[in-house]
């Protein structure tokens, strides 16, 4: 059975646990270097202030994570936020990042959220560093593309677009 819980610093190391194969082994995040212990805290703490930052464990063990933050820092884009998801590789398609998102969900709706958006790394061609799950996954979720940026990151030698989706609630 997985649980849905607030997330607390002390489940730093399970989540940067689960971040770090997506630095290093992924094109998913366009970090180059895995963030420190103290570095990923500081991140949690500045999410957290002001939305969301979600665990899902599953008999104890934490398995996937998700947070939103500020869409854009001015006050005009107070209804708007960016939601960030990462499921422990082996933990993936067993539910947990839809459980995760709809908890998200709910806890925005109840900010008065208006627009979550979705900052996804693409490629036309899926390759060893990117398939399109991401985008999959949100598509399920009631996301649309609505914007595509082209060979905005290089990473692993290879250039990635990003692509933009956003989930009207």
């Amino acid at each position: 059975m997985t649980t849905i819980r607030k997330a607390t610093l002390d489940d730093a190391p399970a989540l940067l646990a689960i971040y770090a194969p997506y630095v290093s082994e992924t094109a998913v995040s366009f970090e180059y270097d895995v963030p420190t212990i103290d570095e990923f805290r500081r991140r949690m703490v500045a999410f957290s202030a002001r939305y969301p930052y979600l665990v899902a464990e599953t008999d104890g063990e934490i398995v996937g994570y998700c947070y939103a933050h500020a869409f854009h820092e001015r006050a005009a884009f107070q209804w708007s936020v960016e939601t960030t998801i990462y499921i422990a590789r082996s933990q993936r398609r067993k539910g947990i990042g839809y459980q995760l998102h709809e908890a998200l969900e709910q806890a925005l709706r109840q900010q008065g959220i208006l627009n979550m958006n979705a900052s996804i790394a693409y490629s036309d061609h899926e390759d060893e560093y990117l398939t399109h799950d991401s985008v999959h996954f949100h598509e399920r979720l009631g996301y649309n593309i609505v914007a595509h940026f082209h060979r905005c990151g290089k990473k692993f030698g290879r250039w990635y677009d990003m692509v933009w989706m956003e989930k009207l609630l």
